[in-house]
This record gives C-alpha cells, structure tokens and sequence, in this order.
C-alpha cells in the first residue's frame, strides 16, 4: 500500500513540503515564464562567444564553467569569477536559464571564466551547507592551482591571484561568508581579489521600511522570504542569524573580517534595499572598502527576468549598466 503524504508547507509556485520530508521543486507558477527556471545542457563550443562545461570537483561536487572565446586584446590569463546562484537557499540551480542568460554575458563581456557551483538546497540541507559548499569551491581552485587537481579549462586560461566572487540574492549573503572564511585561510596560491553582492538578502527580525513599502514582484515576495529563510536557517534561529543579518549583534565584528574590496549592487525597488543600505553603512564604518552601486527603479534581480530584459527599455539598460560597472570593478582589481 502507498503511504499517502501530505502537504505541510508550500511557497508558491516554487516549492511544496510533505510531512515524509520530501520536497517537490516542480514549477508550478506562470507556464510563460517557466523557461527561465529550466535547465539549460552544457555546450563545450563556443556560442555566442561563450562555452559551458559542467564538472565535479574533487570535495566531489558539480560546478558549472563559463568559458569566453579568446579575443584580440585578450590577456593570456583571465580573472576568475565564482558565482553563487540565488533561490533563498531553497531553490534554483545554477544551470537555470535565468542564470545562463546573464552569465554567458557577464563572461563575454567583461572577460572573465566564471565557476558556478550547484548549491545543496535547505530544507534538506539547512544553512551553513551552502556556505560550506561556496567555500569548498575555493578550495578546489586552490587544489588546480597547486597542481593537485585537473581542470584544463582554469589550468589554462585561469588567473588563480586573481579570484572574485559574486552573487545574486541569497548567493549575496554567501558572497560575505565565504569572503570571511576565505580571509582566515591560507588559500595560496589562490588569492581574492573582490566581493560582488548583487540584492543580497540581508534581513532583520523586525520588519524594514523598504519591506512594508516597496511593491513585491511575482519572484520576490515577503511571503517567499520568510518562508525560505524559515527553512533554511539553522534550527531555533531567527533572521538576526549572522547569515542573514552580518552587521547585526549576533554577527563577528565587521571590523575584525579580513575582506577584499566590495562592489555592492542594489536596486532601488528591492523589498529589502533598507538592509542593504545598512550593510554598506556598517562596512564603511568598519573601514572596510566598499562600493555602492544602485539600479533606478529596478526591482530585486531584475536583470534575470530575460523577459523584461528584451522587452522594456529601461530594464535591458540598466542590466547594460549593471554588467558595465562589474567589469569596470573587475579590471581595477
């Protein structure tokens, strides 16, 4: 006989919880925008300018590879981007094409291998897993670049003194984690040079001015943050959990963190731009180099809706002007 399980938990159109524990990832919110949340295969040739590769690291977890064709002006080795995927450390994968749509161009652009590892997702796998997972990810670069481990892709084309790290919403916060972690290691001859958080998602217990004001938008919804976070953060926390609010009490001393220097994007619509901005304030404070940059009237990860990027003006701009200042900061470092 089939045991019958039940639903105890669901966030809309994202993820459904049943009382055996399982949890189902089926999309089922707006068919039109479902491609933006399905797997795109690896493509070893180059398109667009760009090529993928999917490989398993030696902590045996798999990475996605960005790879731009060489160009003239090109250096003989390239900056390395590592990139956390977003999803409230719930959802998403970093083979979503939300995800390949930006990257390749990001890679394309401002001319750098980007190293997308696939995040262990909470409920399963409760926060700090996918912290330990990003850092995991530097450790296997610094396996490459001592010799230790294969990978032609870096070997060949990878400046390993040159490593950034960036993310989108939840991959933010992970973005200053592993940041943190990486500056009480000996990562030689790996070296971070950057930090870029994109709309981390920096929070509070109490409610923000921002949250309770700012429009939600059908990805980005106070209902999906409280729920993922409930989810994801380690038994009997709150949102003060260092994770989700660094600059709180509860946190290590931004004063103390060794750090690289921090391009922190934000939009101006995003339901939680108050923290952020509060982030950033706490990181000056602390003396620790930090750079602010605002997208006009943009809501929260606005440049991975590929809709709204070909179809309205001022959204395709901005994600220009987004992409622009990621690789103005990236060359200056």
């Amino acid at each position: 006989m089939v045991q019958q399980k039940n639903l105890i938990d669901e966030v809309s159109g994202w993820l459904s919880l049943y009382d055996d524990g399982s949890v189902d990832r089926t999309w089922t919110g707006p068919p039109e925008v479902k491609f933006l949340v399905e797997p795109l295969p690896p493509h070893e040739d180059f398109i667009d300018g760009v090529a993928t590769r999917d490989v398993i690291t030696a902590g045996n977890h798999r990475v996605r590879l960005y790879l731009p064709e060489k160009i003239p002006g090109d250096k003989e080795k390239l900056p390395i981007l590592v990139q956390f995927h977003g999803g409230g450390f719930c959802i998403s994968e970093a083979d979503w094409f939300m995800y390949y749509q930006f990257y390749t161009r990001l890679a394309r652009s401002a001319r750098v291998i980007i190293v997308s590892p696939f995040l262990r997702h909470a409920p399963e796998n409760r926060l700090p897993a996918a912290i330990d997972d990003g850092f995991s990810t530097l450790l296997w670069l610094q396996l490459i670049a001592r010799g230790d481990a294969e990978e032609p892709w870096l070997q060949n084309h990878g400046e390993f003194n040159r490593v950034f790290l960036t993310g989108d919403s939840s991959g933010g916060n992970i973005v200053h984690e592993v940041a943190a972690r990486a500056g009480k290691a000996n990562l030689d001859p790996v070296q971070l040079a950057g930090g870029i958080p994109v709309h981390p998602g920096f929070v509070r217990s109490s409610r923000s001015k921002s949250e309770l004001e700012k429009p939600e938008s059908p990805f980005f919804t106070l209902d999906m943050l409280d729920k993922f976070l409930s989810l994801a953060l380690p038994l009997g926390a709150n949102k003060d959990h260092p994770i989700t609010c660094p600059m709180g009490d509860g946190a290590p001393p931004l004063k103390g963190l060794k750090l690289p220097p921090y391009l922190l994007c934000v939009a101006e619509m995003d339901l939680v731009i108050d923290i952020q901005t509060e982030y950033y304030e706490a990181m000056k404070k602390a003396n620790k180099d930090v750079e602010l940059f605002v997208s006009k009237g943009m809501t929260h990860s606005f440049y991975l809706n590929k809709i709204a990027v070909d179809m309205d003006p001022n959204t395709g701009a901005e994600t220009d002007a987004l992409i622009a200042k990621v690789k103005e900061f990236i060359q200056q470092h």
